[in-house]
């Protein structure tokens, strides 16, 4: 099979965000007086979108679901000023969108984060390289929901089984499974090689090069 286009992950695949983030979840617990988390707990926050990531932030004492849309909303605020203040991208990962555009290979991004916060990451790091990114806009369409990643291999005329979905979690690993498209998991991201492979992953690559091999 010749693979003719691929769809990423963004946090964890594309850049590391997790500073950006963890510092605009914890400018939130402070102004609140609750117990802040270091990056290594953030790390196993990050994958299930923003909303998520805030009720696991909380302390269980105040989990209510009116308390996580309050700071939900106060988290977006203050990370949509940050979002690419620390954000880049991982090692490698600019040259290899560089080579797959000089190669005419369709990309896209797919996250879960919010659409306009991964919009505003991927067309600002990468201008050039992306005709699609689309984020979570409703809490049904999140991943592992496959339907944004069959809908991007319609616009480009694809079948699912032609694509590459590259991400660094479970949830990616089951996006792809579940939009039948061949999973591919990176070690460089927030979860391990080990939940890669229980989760899908047919190629697991720990370097961005490595995914010109599997073209």
């Amino acid at each position: 099979m010749k693979f003719k286009g691929i769809i990423f992950d963004l946090d964890g695949t594309l850049v590391d965000s997790l500073h950006d983030i963890s510092d605009a979840m914890n400018k939130v617990l402070t102004a609140l007086s609750y117990p802040t988390h270091d990056y290594d707990t953030y790390q196993y926050f990050i994958g299930s979108g923003l909303r998520n990531l805030v009720s696991k932030a909380l302390p269980a004492t105040n989990n209510s679901d009116d308390e996580i849309e309050s700071c939900f909303e106060c988290m977006v605020d203050e990370y949509t000023k940050i979002c690419t203040l620390k954000t880049k991208p991982y090692d490698g990962i600019v040259e290899l969108l560089e080579k797959l555009t000089s190669q005419n290979i369709k990309m896209a991004v797919f996250s879960n984060k919010a659409d306009e916060l991964t919009k505003k990451i991927a067309y600002e790091l990468f201008p050039k390289q992306f005709d699609t990114a689309v984020g979570l806009s409703t809490e049904e369409l999140k991943k592992p929901n496959p339907f944004e990643a069959i809908e991007i291999s319609k616009k480009w005329n694809l079948k699912p089984e032609e694509i590459l979905f590259v991400g660094d979690s479970d949830i990616d690993m089951k996006t792809a499974i579940n939009a039948n498209m061949f999973p591919v998991g990176v070690t460089w991201g927030y979860r391990t090689e080990d939940e890669l492979k229980s989760s899908g992953a047919k190629v697991v690559i720990n370097s961005a090069s490595e995914l010109i091999e599997i073209l």
